[in-house]
């Protein structure tokens, strides 16, 4: 996750080349419940200055954060899957009936399969990209930016080119995360093979 970007543009183009690659992620009866909101140069201000005040903005650690060209804010449809599966071929599930139908909301995991897609797809083309949680301020952003209220907000995405972490040990903003020095998880660890076995 890159947390330090250079202020210039992404070009529109390249915006819409991620986006129709992570597009292509599953989706449950190809529903396609997918959206994004994309902030960019001076209009992301509409989401920093809802989110951060003042002085939480001014003690922040991740200072060039604020520097990312465009903020793409990430949502799930569930109307979406609610209207694909009352069609003829879906109707017979019941899915179209409810959201409470759902076992598990689909909408919501194939947002979040579309929205790692486009981190990696920024990855492979050179950007730098971060996923963030909106939590404070957040319904001041969303009503500020007419989104419907319906939608369900996964978090954010900055895009922009990232800025050299080399010299990270002499500027710790612009380092790994505390968090990035957790171990990880072996695959032991993680598979139960046969059944789910105490470790």
């Amino acid at each position: 996750m890159t947390r330090a970007f250079d202020r210039r543009a992404v070009p529109d183009d390249l915006v819409l080349e991620l986006v129709d690659l992570a597009s292509r992620s599953p989706s449950a009866g190809r529903s396609q419940g997918w959206n994004l909101v994309v902030l960019r140069g001076d209009d992301t201000e509409t989401l920093w200055s809802r989110t951060f005040t003042a002085q939480s903005r001014g003690t922040f650690r991740w200072q060039k954060m604020f520097d990312a060209p465009v903020v793409a804010l990430s949502f799930a449809d569930p109307h979406a899957y609610l209207a694909r599966y009352s069609e003829p071929d879906k109707v017979h599930s019941g899915l179209g009936e409810s959201v409470a139908r759902w076992s598990a909301p689909m909408w919501t995991i194939d947002a979040a399969f579309a929205t790692m897609t486009l981190l990696h797809a920024a990855h492979d083309r050179g950007l730098g990209a971060l996923f963030f949680l909106v939590d404070k301020g957040r319904n001041d952003v969303l009503a500020a930016l007419g989104v419907p209220t319906h939608w369900e907000l996964l978090g954010a995405v900055a895009l922009g080119w990232p800025i050299d972490a080399t010299d990270s040990a002499d500027d710790p903003a612009r380092g790994p995360g505390r968090s990035a020095h957790r171990a990880r998880r072996e695959s032991r660890e993680i598979v139960h093979f046969g059944r789910f076995r105490s470790r």
